[in-house]
């Protein structure tokens, strides 16, 4: 087991430091990369070669007369220190505009994915017990058509219903102009309205396919001999439907669902720009649209890192919660 978890570190460890990696070569040894073209505009603008390379050098933690393993020292040096560079758009540090962005991506994000969970499970529960009924078969539908529509398009027409035309819920930012950030009900009430429609736009279109799958498990599991056998036992049906059927069912779910949080932040790029929300997605497209690298960087591997250690804590805890799972080489011959 100990061996299990090692292995599993230092995969995860391995998968973040060639991200990081990757990022360094992209930013500096690709053909005219970024360095190079702020090189030229900051030259063809008059300032003066020194002036250049101390701006670089705040830019992206490098000096550019120094060769390139020592660049990359001092870039992993900085990184582990929490400097990314400073953004060429916003003039902040990097860290400062992640850390102002991320709280609020996360919070959009965790309850999307916790919505969605609890919605697969019940719902996908319901539909699997009640398997060939009238209620079964509008679930199956509207799953399907939910699940085959995009969470921008959805979004687009909650804000078109929601906020133009029934005007109930903002349509944009992330709090009100005169609302202050701090430790008040008018501040969580205030947020929560502003994220009702992102959170929504995320859950009806991501809760199809898992209730879909949940509805799968649930009826292969209804017909295994050993909920058989504990009807032949007398046992109550909400004791088999607990103890039996949805525990079982839930388990092949486990990991996609952690994994999903760190996939629903790649989607925040998308969402959050439809619904003018600054959190890291807004960030990542302004940066895009700006060619704001260091920004766009940071970003990148926060998403990346987010991505790594879900898929990580679903590895180390999958055997907490099926006792099936004694060890490593048990797992993954399972």
């Amino acid at each position: 087991m100990n061996n299990y978890y090692l292995k599993r570190t230092i995969r995860a460890v391995l998968t973040v430091w060639i991200v990081i990696t990757v990022t360094f070569g992209m930013i500096r040894l690709l053909p005219g990369g970024p360095l190079e073209q702020l090189r030229g505009k900051l030259l063809r603008q008059g300032v003066s070669p020194s002036r250049v390379n101390a701006m670089i050098e705040s830019y992206q933690n490098v000096r550019p007369n120094q060769s390139l393993p020592e660049q990359y020292y001092e870039y992993m040096t900085a990184l582990l220190t929490g400097d990314m560079g400073q953004s060429f758009l916003q003039k902040e540090p990097v860290t400062a505009i992640i850390g102002d962005a991320l709280p609020w991506t996360v919070f959009v994000m965790a309850t999307s994915t916790l919505l969605i969970f609890l919605i697969a499970i019940v719902w996908g529960a319901l539909m699997a017990y009640r398997e060939g009924s009238t209620f079964d078969l509008a679930s199956s539908s509207a799953s399907i058509l939910f699940a085959a529509m995009p969470f921008y398009v959805l979004g687009i027409v909650l804000i078109i219903v929601f906020g133009y035309q029934l005007e109930l819920l903002p349509t944009s930012h992330r709090l009100s102009p005169d609302v202050e950030p701090g430790l008040s009900l008018l501040f969580v009430l205030d947020a929560i309205d502003h994220a009702i429609l992102p959170i929504a736009s995320m859950v009806l279109t991501g809760a199809g396919l898992q209730v879909l799958a949940m509805r799968g498990n649930a009826i292969q599991v209804l017909g295994s001999d050993f909920v058989r056998v504990a009807r032949l036992r007398g046992l109550s049906d909400r004791r088999i439907s607990v103890r039996y059927v949805a525990r079982n069912a839930i388990l092949p779910m486990y990991t996609g669902f952690l994994t999903l949080i760190g996939f629903n932040l790649g989607g925040s790029i998308i969402l959050e720009q439809v619904f003018s929300y600054p959190g890291i997605g807004y960030y990542m497209f302004q940066a895009l649209e700006a060619r704001d690298y260091p920004l766009m960087m940071g970003i990148f591997l926060i998403i990346t890192i987010a991505l790594v250690l879900a898929v990580y804590i679903a590895d180390l805890t999958y055997g907490l919660i099926d006792p099936r799972v004694k060890s490593g080489d048990s797992r993954e011959t399972y």
